[in-house]
């Protein structure tokens, strides 16, 4: 029998990275009996492997609890949500199948940059907040300079802030009665048409795709004819189920529960997360609007070190890809690294993650080239094209603008620290927006900036110049128009496409410097002079030169007159200058793995 609508309540957990989200869910279901005592391991929603042997949540995890209060039972759906900026399309999926959120606080590093992000989303959409400041068992938790912190930057009501200990279990008994109390009941209509919204969605090897639903109006049952509005098709459900938190099936879901369903839906592309699901014979009005999908910011070449090993990549990318929707791929081919692929990611942390799973699953030997982001080119004839890499820009002559993409930055730090980072934005083209003071001590500096200026190594610099204390959030606002060059590189007049750049031409001089002293470091000497050169079109920016090797032609004269060294000097002239004309540079690969794999 489905729990009725008043008694469900909906809500997700949503805070900063690492202050406590994961362990503060183990609480509640410790609390709840879903898990026993003998059961209960650290962080029990975090599945992956990954997530466990990094401390961190990479994807979203559903669980369904029961609390009685009161002498009524109440059903409560949580949503564990990462906190890493990379992952922010997580949350807000989340954020969608909720009427509540948990916003949690570290009661001793205080409100952080994904903090304000996190909560500005969940008022956004309208949730109920319920501010709680978290590890308060901590000697040195500091709970009233933080409650004042959430005062002043989140608007937060001090009387309303719950006081827990995830790790202690202290106050979660009184935060279960408050989400009881304080988050309302789903808004639905058990007797009307079928209407669920699609939030999550994983690859099953036994079962096909796992659509993972949150109820709005109507029910629905095993062998029931459904339609996903977005696509029109249709399937016939073969199981459905809750998260508790292992998946348990059962007979019915109606309004306002939380739950999956299977039904031999093979391709995970077949299922779009955002779309409404309804009954195929009794179909909804109107589908639902859902939520823009997530687009990929960051591209990097991945090819495996051995070229027989193609095809095992291409297997290992699209089992990644059953799980992993905002990943993308397609095959491409470089003339240092041959045959490869080009995958698209949300940041650098997914890119990074990316790349453990694949070694871990597949045990491939693989190499990733620099990151770079996506570009928007206007031509002259008006068609604006999106770029991936610099092999794709046009010639110049045919470019009337060159847009990249820019993001507005929130960075939180020591009050000590404003005029390094303001220094260091300045650096990387960034555009001062505004200061906000949480206290005395911490400030929210927001800037405009590239992404190409921020993905490389911003959030490494960040930590350096406010001595771990500094934390950043940003959202990516659309692209800009900047002067933004392809620069080329040329060993001994060659051009070689693989590390050609896309650079803004303030620092394509520098960076062209940079890539030809690396190159000089790995390509061997020859018998006559190699140039190396950095071009932007006709124009050289940078140049190095790889000494020939000589050998000494004269070391058989002994003494005699001078004339036969100066012939036999002459011959070896003659000779170089026809071998440079002929002569050809091989660029190793290890040249190539070290301007491609480093940044600046």
């Amino acid at each position: 029998m489905p729990t009725p609508t008043a008694n469900i309540r909906n809500f997700c957990i949503i805070a900063h990275i690492d202050h406590g989200k994961s362990t503060l869910a183990d609480q509640f279901l410790l609390k709840t009996g879903t898990i026993s005592e003998r059961d209960i391991k650290a962080q029990t929603l975090d599945s992956m492997d990954l997530e466990r042997s990094r401390g961190i949540t990479i994807r979203m995890h559903p669980v369904t609890v029961y609390y009685e209060l009161n002498g009524t039972k109440y059903e409560l759906n949580l949503i564990d949500t990462p906190g890493h900026v990379d992952f922010n399309y997580e949350v807000s999926r989340s954020l969608a199948a909720c009427e509540g959120a948990i916003l949690l606080v570290d009661a001793f590093q205080g409100v952080q940059a994904q903090t304000v992000a996190n909560a500005f989303l969940a008022m956004d959409a309208g949730l109920k907040i319920l501010p709680t400041l978290n590890k308060i068992d901590l000697p040195h938790a500091r709970p009233d300079f933080v409650i004042g912190e959430m005062e002043q930057a989140l608007m937060v009501n001090p009387d309303d802030v719950l006081r827990v200990s995830g790790k202690a279990g202290i106050g979660i008994e009184d935060m279960l009665a408050a989400i009881v109390e304080r988050v309302p009941p789903p808004a639905g209509d058990p007797k009307s048409p079928l209407k669920a919204l699609i939030y999550n969605s994983h690859f099953d090897t036994y079962k096909g795709v796992v659509v993972y639903i949150r109820m709005i109006d109507g029910h629905v049952k095993p062998g029931q004819r459904i339609k996903l509005m977005r696509s029109g098709r249709e399937y016939v459900i073969t199981e459905m189920g809750q998260f508790r938190p292992e998946m348990q099936k059962c007979d019915e879901l109606s309004a306002g529960q939380v739950g999956f369903f299977t039904a031999n839906i093979k391709n995970i592309d077949n299922v779009n997360i955002g779309d409404t699901v309804t009954d195929a014979n009794n179909p909804t009005a109107e589908a639902m609007a859902g939520y823009k999908e997530p687009k990929p910011m960051v591209y990097s070449g991945l090819f495996p070190v051995n070229n027989n090993e193609f095809e095992d990549l291409r297997e290992a990318l699209g089992r990644l890809k059953l799980n992993d929707s905002s990943f993308t791929f397609q095959p491409e081919v470089s003339d240092g690294l041959g045959f490869g692929f080009r995958c698209g990611f949300l940041g650098m942390l997914h890119r990074e993650i990316i790349q453990q799973r694949l070694e871990a699953d597949s045990n491939l030997n693989l190499v990733q080239t620099a990151p770079n982001v996506t570009f928007e080119i206007k031509q002259r004839n008006g068609e604006v094209i999106i770029v991936h890499g610099p092999q794709e820009v046009p010639d110049a002559g045919l470019i009337e603008e060159f847009r990249e993409p820019i993001v507005r930055i929130s960075f939180l730090i020591p009050a000590t620290n404003i005029g390094a980072l303001m220094g260091m934005c300045t650096e990387r083209r960034g555009t001062f927006v505004r200061t906000e003071y949480l206290s005395q001590q911490r400030v929210i500096l927001v800037y405009e900036m590239p992404l190409a200026e921020v993905i490389y190594d911003l959030y490494d610099k960040l930590k350096s110049v406010t001595h771990g204390y500094g934390t950043m959030d940003y959202e990516v606002l659309g692209f800009k128009e900047a002067d933004l060059v392809k620069m080329d590189i040329l060993v001994h007049g060659q051009k070689v496409d693989a590390l050609s750049v896309i650079v803004h031409r303030a620092s394509a001089e520098r960076r062209g410097r940079l890539i030809l002293k690396k190159l000089r470091e790995e390509i061997d000497r020859h018998l006559f002079e190699v140039s190396l050169q950095a071009a932007i079109g006709a124009r050289v920016v940078a140049r190095e030169n790889i000494a020939a090797m000589r050998k000494n032609v004269t070391a058989k004269c002994y003494g005699g007159d001078i004339t036969r060294k100066r012939k036999l000097w002459s011959k070896q002239a003659e000779g170089k200058k026809r071998m440079k004309q002929i002569g050809q540079v091989e660029v190793p690969q290890e040249a190539f793995l070290a301007v491609l794999e480093s940044d600046d």
